[in-house]
């Protein structure tokens, strides 16, 4: 077995003194494999992929990310984010910024690429996400699924190994979502490791290899999307599934 390129082991973190949002938390990702996290809100969901690249940081157990322990080591944290790309709900783009210099912000400054090089990165990356016609307008004059693009083409920039996405479709108006999910699936086909939350379970089908299902900061069920639609083990995966394919 290869070693894998996210494991956690035995992580907690609590908010406050009460709100234990994370319990016991084990789980091997492999490199390559494409995950979905679905759960309903306040299950821990965002707080688990935040933890990978530390935007949240994690009171008990190991968080390893390609071969990096996750500390309060500030190097170690530079070198793992180098490597994860993230894309939020909310598209978290620059107003007064063209889409090109969106772009080119962060290859230019934290990773010290000249502009010509970081604007022709740029350019591939906004043909990848199919939108490179809108690489001179701003933000703002785009619709939200084409901005989520653009989101999307911002975090490959820093080319990195995994890609993780916290409801990348919930901010979108109901046309806009297929937009921004083919996006996704054309980039799983590529080999990139994905953990992405989200409650579209069409897309989870389409693309995961396999389904975690979060309540209560626990992963209460995990396998493959088939078995996991299909067959689902616990009672309350049952009755989140219910609920949300409505029957």
């Amino acid at each position: 077995m290869a070693e894998p390129i996210i494991s956690f082991n035995k992580v907690n973190k609590w908010y406050g003194d009460n709100f234990h949002v994370l319990r016991d938390i084990d789980l091997q990702v492999a490199a390559g494999e494409r995950i979905v996290v679905c759960g309903p809100s306040g299950s821990g969901k965002s707080t688990l992929i935040r933890c990978i690249n530390r935007l949240e940081d994690h009171q008990e157990g190991r968080i390893v990310v390609a071969g990096i322990e996750l500390s309060d080591d500030v190097k170690a944290v530079e070198q793992v984010r180098r490597q994860v790309g993230m894309v939020f709900q909310q598209f978290n783009l620059f107003p007064h910024l063209t889409v090109l210099e969106n772009l080119t912000l962060a290859p230019m400054w934290v990773g010290r690429t000249p502009r010509k090089l970081a604007e022709e990165s740029a350019m591939q990356q906004l043909e990848r996400v199919q939108i490179a016609e809108q690489a001179h307008k701003y933000p703002l004059q785009l619709s939200g699924g084409q901005q989520q693009r653009v989101a999307i083409a911002r975090a490959l920039c820093l080319t990195p190994k995994i890609m993780l996405f916290d409801e990348p479709t919930s901010a979108l108006d109901p046309e806009m979502i297929k937009e921004v999910l083919d996006v996704m699936i054309e980039l799983a086909n590529q080999g990139i490791t994905m953990i992405c939350v989200t409650h579209e379970m069409g897309f989870a089908k389409a693309v995961a290899d396999r389904v975690i299902f979060m309540d209560q900061g626990q992963i209460v069920e995990q396998n493959t999307p088939h078995e996991f639609f299909d067959h689902p083990q616990s009672e309350r995966t049952k009755d989140f599934l219910s609920k949300i394919l409505g029957g």
